[in-house]
Formats: C-alpha cells, sequence, structure tokens
C-alpha cells in the first residue's frame, strides 16, 4: 500500500447512508463526503421493512462516485469497508439471493416474544452463555417471531452489511461484531452457540462462517468492478457494526467510558474480555464485540431518537423547528425541571412522541407541562444526561474501574447543552469528537490490514493527533446532584416495577 491510496467508508444507519472517502496519509487526514441518501423503512407483507435494493443502489452510486473522485484527484482507492446499524438480517438461498426484504427492528412482530422464548431457555442461562442484554430488538427475539415462517428455501442468515458484502464480492460470511448483536454467540468460545440456536428451534445451517475485523474479503466481483469503474479495489470489512466502528475510530483515553450518541446512546468501556455475572445481569449490561479482540462493555441506551421524533412530530403539524436554535432555546430556560426516564418502553416507537412523553412526566407528579418545543427538548437532554450519568456509575461499580471521564462521538457529539449537561450530571470532564468516528473507525480497520498502521493503538494516536476535540468541565455539580437523586428516585421505580 503506498501514501496514495484512498479508503472508502459505506457508513449505514437505520434510516440513512453516507459513502466517504478517506485519506490517511501522513500529511493528514482528510474525510469527503461523496453520497448521502436515506431509506426509510415501510409497510411491506405485513411488516416494517427495509427496501434492501433501494440500499444497494445507493451504495453503488456512491461507489461509483468514489470512483470520480479518485481519478480527479489522480489517487488510487485502496478497499472498501461497509459498517451498519445491528441486529437486522436477512435470509439468502442457495443462489445467494436475498429472499425477502429485511424486517426492521422496529416493527411489532417481537411484542410478547422475549418472555415465550425463556419458556424455552431460561433468561439466566441465555445471558450465562451470550453476555448480551436483553432487548426485544435482540435478532434471537426477531428470529423467535419468525421462526414458524422462516422461508424453507433459506441457507444462510446474513446481517445488514454481511447483505451488501456478498453482493459485491460473493462472499457468504458473518462479520463478528455484528454477530453478537444477534445474541446468538457463545462469549465463552466466540462463536454461534449452535445447542441455544437449536433449542429456541432454529436451523442450525442459517449460521455460517464467522470472519474478525480487518479480514480482506477479496476483490470486487468483474461484474461490480466494471459497472462502477473500480478495477482491482478490494473489500476489507471493518468492525461491520456502526458502534464497533466508532470506538475502534475514538482516540480513547485509558480509563475513560464512551458514549457513541445518535439514535441510541451506547454507553461503556472497553475491555479485554467479556465480563459475565449475577449483578451484570441484572444490570442488563452487554458484551459486544469490538475491533482488535477488544469487547465493548456497555448499556445500549434510548438516545436523541426521542428528540428527533418530537422534532418530526412537530413539523407534521406545521411547526418547523430549527436544531440549532432550539438549543439555543434550551441554553436560556432556567437550570432545571421535570424530567422523564428516557428508557421507557413507551418511548421505543409511540403513535405520538409527545404524547408518550407527556405522559410519564404525569406519572411522575408533573401535569399541566407546557409542549413548547424548548421546553420538551430541554425535558428530553436533561433525561439522558441524568441517565448517562446514572449508568457511568453502575459501570464503575460493575468492573471496578474508576472512570476518570467520558468521551462522546458520533452526531451528538455536537450537541453542545447535551455535552455540557453530561459532565455536570456526571461530575466528569467530557471530551466530544470526532463527529465521524465511525467512518474513521471503518477506515482504520482498512488500513490496519493494509499494512498502513501496525496495531488499532498506532491508528487511534494518528487520529487523536489529527482531529479536534472539544472539552466541557463540570459546572453547577452541587445543583445536577440535588437534579440527579430526584431523576434517580423515578429511575428506581421504573426499573423496580419492570425487573
Amino acid at each position: 500500500m503506498t501514501d496514495n491510496s484512498l479508503y472508502v467508508a459505506v457508513d449505514l444507519g437505520a434510516g440513512s447512508g453516507r459513502v466517504f472517502v478517506v485519506d490517511l496519509s501522513e500529511s493528514g487526514m482528510e474525510l469527503s463526503e461523496v453520497r448521502r441518501f436515506s431509506y426509510p423503512a415501510s409497510l411491506s407483507d405485513g411488516h416494517l421493512r427495509w427496501n434492501f435494493p433501494r440500499i444497494l443502489e445507493e451504495i453503488k452510486t456512491g461507489l461509483a462516485s468514489t470512483s470520480a473522485y479518485a481519478r480527479e484527484q489522480r489517487r488510487t482507492i485502496c478497499s472498501v469497508g461497509v459498517d451498519s446499524w445491528g441486529v437486522d438480517y436477512g435470509f439468502i438461498d442457495a443462489g445467494g439471493q436475498l429472499i425477502e426484504n429485511p424486517v426492521c427492528y422496529r416493527d411489532h412482530r417481537t411484542d410478547g416474544v422475549m418472555a415465550r422464548l425463556f419458556d424455552l431457555v431460561p433468561r439466566d442461562e441465555i445471558f450465562d452463555r451470550t453476555g448480551i442484554q436483553f432487548l426485544p430488538i435482540n435478532t434471537i427475539f426477531q428470529l423467535a417471531a419468525h421462526a414458524d415462517h422462516i422461508p424453507a428455501k433459506a441457507t444462510r442468515l446474513l446481517m445488514i452489511p454481511d447483505l451488501v458484502n456478498l453482493c459485491l464480492t460473493g462472499c457468504q460470511s458473518n462479520e463478528y461484531t455484528n454477530a453478537t448483536t444477534t445474541q446468538l454467540l457463545n462469549s465463552k468460545t466466540g462463536t454461534w452457540d449452535l445447542e441455544l440456536i437449536e433449542r429456541i428451534g432454529l436451523p442450525s445451517r442459517l449460521f455460517g462462517e464467522l470472519i474478525t475485523p480487518g479480514t480482506d474479503l477479496g476483490l470486487l466481483t468483474p461484474s461490480v468492478a466494471d459497472e462502477l469503474s473500480l478495477q482491482g479495489v478490494r473489500v476489507i470489512a471493518p468492525a461491520t457494526h456502526d458502534t464497533g466502528s466508532a470506538i475502534a475510530g475514538t482516540p480513547l483515553d485509558d480509563g475513560w467510558a464512551y458514549i457513541s450518541s445518535g439514535t441510541w446512546s451506547l454507553v461503556g468501556v472497553e475491555l479485554s474480555s467479556p465480563l459475565i455475572n449475577e449483578r451484570v445481569a441484572k444490570s442488563n449490561c452487554t458484551n459486544e464485540g469490538g475491533a482488535a479482540g477488544t469487547i465493548r462493555f456497555l448499556k445500549n441506551l434510548m438516545g436523541l431518537w426521542i428528540l428527533e421524533s418530537c422534532r418530526k412530530e412537530c413539523a407534521s403539524q406545521g411547526l418547523d423547528i430549527d436544531y440549532h436554535s432550539l438549543l439555543d432555546d434550551v441554553a436560556s430556560l432556567e437550570a432545571f425541571g421535570p424530567v422523564v426516564f428516557p428508557d421507557d418502553q413507551r418511548f421505543f416507537n409511540p403513535r405520538s412522541m409527545l404524547d408518550a412523553i407527556l405522559e410519564q412526566l404525569s406519572e411522575n407528579g408533573w401535569s399541566n407541562q407546557s409542549r413548547k418545543p424548548a421546553a420538551i427538548a430541554k425535558i428530553i437532554l436533561d433525561s439522558l444526561a441524568l441517565r448517562y450519568a446514572s449508568v457511568v456509575r453502575t459501570i464503575e461499580s460493575l468492573t471496578g474501574m474508576a472512570i476518570k471521564g467520558i468521551h462522546i462521538v458520533g452526531g451528538g457529539s455536537l450537541n453542545n447543552y447535551l455535552n455540557q449537561a453530561t459532565a455536570n450530571a456526571s461530575g466528569l470532564p467530557v471530551k466530544a469528537g470526532p463527529v465521524e468516528a465511525t467512518v474513521i473507525g471503518n477506515a482504520i480497520v482498512q488500513a490496519i490490514t493494509t499494512g498502513r498502521f501496525g496495531s488499532l493503538r498506532e491508528a487511534r494516536r494518528f487520529v487523536g493527533d489529527h482531529i479536534e476535540l472539544k472539552t466541557y468541565e463540570p459546572k453547577q455539580t452541587e445543583q445536577w446532584k440535588a437534579a440527579g437523586a430526584s431523576y434517580r428516585a423515578i429511575e428506581d421505580r421504573y426499573l423496580e416495577a419492570h425487573e
């Protein structure tokens, strides 16, 4: 690999995607977005589904643009990597064709499935085997809901980035970090737990070869390479779970926690091996796979989905709210007011997010609250910050780590109000950035494989040397301690009611 080479990172979120060209040359790091697209899930055949052919065509259009970009720059595309959200999957047939469009994790088919599955395999045993937290969206529960309707001609289950890699290279494999989100991998062996799979009534033939981040999947197929003018370009699997790539791309200091902040909030620390015991199980923390053999010990929390849902609801009523102006209005409000427990399941996919928030506020003793956008946004953001602080304290207790600070990455790292509120609520310094940690992590794992970097540590040092981070020191700590006590009473009531 020469200094003239570029890397392509395809980053798929749950509803929108981007294609970036990433320059990791000695002179610096540069990210160039060449394509942005959306693909909202829609109802089809009785379920909320992703239009995978549309996603693939958008990716191809983006990849063709990278070819044009490289020619203009007189540079060479070295490799392509694809990451995406977790838990969703598709089935392919013996010919490698997708049988039906994947169902979206927000579909209601998993309602009530968790309890039924525990009749087959006890909850404690599933956690002991997998080390993965229990969420209704997990692939294990999606498959349990799907079990009686799995197409007879299905030969393999592939996660979303695995499906894209199949179309680009013809390679059928499951990348490890995304596979861990299925809750079907054995934490001790790092392989599919075939006994668990068979006990819940799934055919083991669906679960194939597992590969690790950094695996070279080979060249683009000749037909794809010719179509996109990308001859000689390889596909390298990054940490294909987007959070796995985001944490790989974070110049994380020793002893610091991270928050990957976006639609969801992933709050955790990096460990060298899974942490599985009764206390971890009770706290519903998780052990997801990371790059370079790391474990992302974390808790998956509701994130800015709550705020964005409220903004969309307001827009549907003719009130278009500018995001930055909204945050300015929030900052001008009084220091404290009502809060909610953000991980209330009623916030998962409600008909009206505003009504769901007001309903919980009323239950918490705050009735007749304002529906003004800034007031609602402040409730959401203060509540998220207090939830983050609570989870960080839990992680400290479970791991025995003395957490020194919190590093926030992803789109939420641009939310100055939430970043400062997180520092205030936790009493810890907060570093924010990079916003494109996922894209960076995707690219540097490719670059490790090609020999540009010798290790993840070296690659992270390079990232740290070439980005600017914003730091937030705790303020108003006594006031936030009082707010935290009020919040924890709400959190405790909710968690006790749902144990």
